[in-house]
Order: C-alpha cells, then structure tokens, then sequence
C-alpha cells in the first residue's frame, strides 16, 4: 500500500452524490478525469476554512469538482463555472441539481480566454479560483486569476506534475512547457505565496499577497 492508497482508504467514498457523479461520468463516456476523492474533500474545505463567498473554476467537465467546491460555500455564497463545451457544461449542470446545489452556480460556455478578460471587465473578483482546464493555458489561466482575485484570496490547480511529465527534462510539449512554467510562478511569482504538493498528479496552491 503505498502513501496515495493509505489515504485513500482512511476516506473511502462513500459519498451517494459524488459516486452518482462519476458513474454517470464513464457511463456518458466523458473523460474520467475528475479530482481524486481526497482532493475533492479538500477543496470543500478550502472554501469553507477561506470563508469564501465567490469561488471561480476554470474547467467544469462533469461537475464533479463543482459539487465539491459548492459544498464549501454558505447560502449566499455563488460560483462561477467556465467550460469550453455546452454538453459538459450541461452535463455538470445536471450533476449540481443532483447535488441540491444548482442554486449556488452560474456555468459560461466558451474558451476561457475569451470568459475570463469578459469577467475582468464586469469587475468580478473571487475568493477562490480552481484551475483545471487545457494544461497549455495554465500559466495564462494564472495571469487571469490573479487578475480576478484580491488579496487573500486563494488560487489552487489540478495536474501540476502532469503525470511527471515535468520532471522530463527533454519533454517539451507544449503542456508540459506550459506546466513548468505555471509552477515556476506559483512558486516564485512576487505577487504569490505559493507551494506545488506533489500527492497523486500535483495540487498548487497559492496565496495572492
């Protein structure tokens, strides 16, 4: 049993909700690719230990993170989800009705780099960005969040080991390319306190000073 396998068998999963979430996922044939059960927990409370009242994720899919982020929030809390894709969109729609917290969300279909400077001009700010949409994008994903955000608030992702792909020195994919130099700015950025745990595929989180 190994570290990932140890914690995982502390929490199980067996959360009706978040298991209906993932069955319908593979049964739909949509990419299973949601965030580990564990990290699920933690983002629930993220939000909830921030004290969050508007959270924004870049990249809903089948909604599975969005449950849980919502999860964190209080009755007037509100999230904002962007997908590139109206079925996942609607699909991740339908998963928050399941979850009795479709109230809580608003979803925006399009590229995110056309969502996002949109959001930026209608003044929106956040408490909590989750990022885990198109690798290549991320460090511009980065810019953009920290645009959004205010001080204190908290900017977190998904893959950022890329399935190790960045520990390849002669890996230069454009994912990957972008994926270093996402982390590098998490890390090192001046306007970040940040930290890359590197637990199943990499969470970042980071602290907009």
């Amino acid at each position: 049993m190994n570290r990932e396998e140890y914690v995982r068998q502390l929490l199980g999963e067996d959360d009706p909700v978040l298991l209906n979430i993932r069955r319908r996922i593979a049964a739909a044939k949509m990419p299973e690719i949601s965030v580990e059960p564990e990290w699920g927990r933690w983002l629930t409370m993220l939000v909830r230990m921030v004290g969050a009242e508007s959270v924004l994720e870049i990249g809903a899919l089948g909604g599975y993170s969005g449950v849980c982020l919502a999860r964190g929030l209080g009755a007037s809390g509100r999230l904002i989800s962007l997908e590139i894709d109206a079925r996942f969109a609607e699909f991740a729609r339908e998963s928050m009705k399941l979850a009795g917290l479709d109230h809580l969300v608003e979803y925006r279909v399009g590229d995110a780099m056309d969502t996002l400077p949109q959001l930026a001009r209608e003044g929106q700010q956040f408490d909590v960005v989750f990022i885990d949409a198109d690798k290549g994008h991320y460090p511009d994903y980065l810019e953009w969040a920290i645009e959004l955000s205010h001080a204190g608030s908290v900017i977190v992702a998904d893959n950022a080991m890329l399935r190790d792909r960045v520990l390849n020195p002669d890996d230069q994919r454009r994912s990957t390319v972008a994926m270093r130099k996402f982390n590098e700015m998490m890390m090192r950025d001046p306007r970040l306190e940040g930290l890359v745990i590197p637990f199943h595929d990499g969470f970042a989180v980071a602290c907009v000073k």
